[in-house]
């Protein structure tokens, strides 16, 4: 095969473990391809993710879409209230928005390898209808930018925490 910087083999691209605590129903590996040839507006990642086990938490996307293409195993697909069954050969699409939360569960006795791609636009606001969390995420993960998760039980108002002390140095100060 050629090579160019923006080709690359499944093979040639380095697989990383999910970072998931341990004995919980998270697991697979992933493989960053859009990453490893210079994408920049598209995310795109394959994975392979063990029986009984779900890559990610029941989320959704503010800002951006998702697309998943199943290559082979067979799962149930969480989306929105419904359950689904999906297998090798399905598309998927997550438009952003409250209505699509989303979830694959491996429930084959094999891996279910599939590729998912993902607009990437930042800022992005998710949500975790499951835990009641919200991720804002101000880049990708790998950039370093901002990231973090809040319950939303911990809503404050506008002014929470605010104080006057710097409005007034400064206006004593200025005068």
């Amino acid at each position: 095969m050629a090579k160019h910087i923006n080709i690359i083999h499944l093979s040639a691209v380095p697989v990383e473990q999910m970072k998931v605590p341990d004995g919980s129903a998270f697991g697979g590996s992933r493989q960053r391809v859009g990453a490893a040839i210079g994408a920049k507006k598209l995310g795109y990642s394959f994975f392979a993710v063990p029986p009984g086990k779900a890559a990610f938490p029941f989320h959704l996307h503010h800002t951006n879409e998702e697309m998943i293409y199943i290559f082979e195993g067979e799962g149930i697909l969480r989306l929105g209230k419904d359950e689904v069954q999906v297998s090798g050969g399905t598309f998927i699409a997550f438009p952003p928005g409250a209505d699509h939360p989303h979830q694959l569960i491996n429930t084959s006795n094999r891996d279910l390898r599939y590729l998912c791609v993902s607009t990437m636009e930042y800022p992005e606001i998710a949500e975790y209808p499951d835990s009641d969390k919200i991720g804002t995420y101000v880049t990708g993960a790998s950039d370093g930018g901002f990231r973090a998760l809040y319950r939303k039980e911990a809503n404050v108002s506008y002014y929470d925490g605010e104080s006057s002390g710097e409005i007034e140095r400064i206006k004593k100060s200025s005068n």
